[in-house]
């Protein structure tokens, strides 16, 4: 058998060496983090703490935000070290642990993403029936599936990226430890895993994409049946938040990973990846903020409250 070194260490690339724009891209990406970390705790705390967002819509909300508190805190850090020469050093295990929270955290914000779409076409479209069909049991269960889902379908993946074994070159054209430009650097045969995760990322994405997508047919449809003007917006308004994420997070998502793989695209595939590992994040609890009446009214109470005891 040929004597080959295993490597213990990869070279994340991030997003270059020009030191004119480290900096910069630096300070732009602690904001970002720092807002994002903010504004998901903000909404946790809001929906635990105000009892007029204890329904099955804000406890998803709740959710997810906590979801993308996490998901934006295992990709941000380590994208914050990569802009200092020390910081692109990673090692292998570490690098495969960021991948499993990763992957995990994606998995289960797909099928959040269906639950709640769930949640809006029970309200919009059997409104007589939602208290049956969406009650604190069932929301319950649906949460506890999503995350369990993204549990599950990862934990079988990372088992296949563990066999593999890696002997150089060791650099990674990416800004986080993403399947493709890792499995890439494998010495090892990766068919089987390729296969496997491919198989997985149909069966755990593609119902919840297409569950979600059916959701929001039946309630545009529901919607426009609405006689009045003033019936229709009010209904919109109770799912436009959650429509311009689930927009904004399969659209990037789809360009990502269906876009062909050659060193052409490598720097737009890097751009496209921020938009749904970075700005997701981020625009959740701007959404829900700046668009949803209920949190905004909750956020004054919180703000009067503490005023008063102040």
């Amino acid at each position: 058998m040929e004597n080959r070194t295993v490597i213990q260490e990869f070279q994340l690339l991030g997003f270059g060496e020009q030191p004119e724009t480290q900096i910069v891209l630096f300070l732009l990406f602690l904001a970002i983090y720092m807002v994002t970390v903010v504004g998901n705790l903000s909404i946790v705390a809001l929906v635990i703490t105000d009892q007029h967002l204890h329904t099955p819509m804000y406890f998803f909300l709740g959710n997810l935000s906590c979801l993308e508190f996490f998901y934006s805190s295992t990709i941000l850090p380590r994208m914050l070290a990569t802009f200092f020469a020390g910081g692109k050093t990673i090692s292998v295990n570490e690098c495969i642990v960021q991948y499993y929270f990763f992957g995990f955290l994606l998995g289960a914000e797909c099928y959040l993403l269906t639950a709640m779409s769930y949640d809006r076409y029970s309200a919009i479209c059997r409104p007589l029936h939602y208290g049956s069909l969406m009650n604190f049991q069932i929301s319950t269960q649906l949460a506890a599936g999503s995350w369990f889902s993204g549990f599950l379908a990862n934990n079988i993946v990372i088992y296949f990226i563990s066999q593999l074994f890696f002997c150089g070159p060791n650099e990674i054209d990416h800004f986080f430890c993403d399947f493709t430009p890792m499995v890439k650097l494998a010495c090892s045969d990766t068919q089987m895993t390729e296969l496997v995760t491919s198989i997985l990322a149909a069966v755990f994405t593609l119902p919840p994409f297409l569950l979600t997508l059916l959701s929001y047919v039946c309630i545009v449809v529901t919607i426009l049946r609405i006689p009045s003007t003033t019936g229709r917006q009010k209904a919109f308004s109770t799912c436009s938040s959650h429509l311009t994420v689930v927009t904004i997070f399969y659209g990037t998502v789809m360009v990502v990973y269906m876009l062909p793989k050659n060193n052409t695209l490598s720097a737009l595939n890097k751009v496209f990846s921020v938009f749904y590992t970075v700005l997701t994040p981020l625009a959740n609890p701007l959404i829900y903020s700046l668009r949803n009446k209920e949190v905004k009214e909750a956020r004054m109470r919180v703000f009067n409250k503490c005023m008063a005891a102040a």
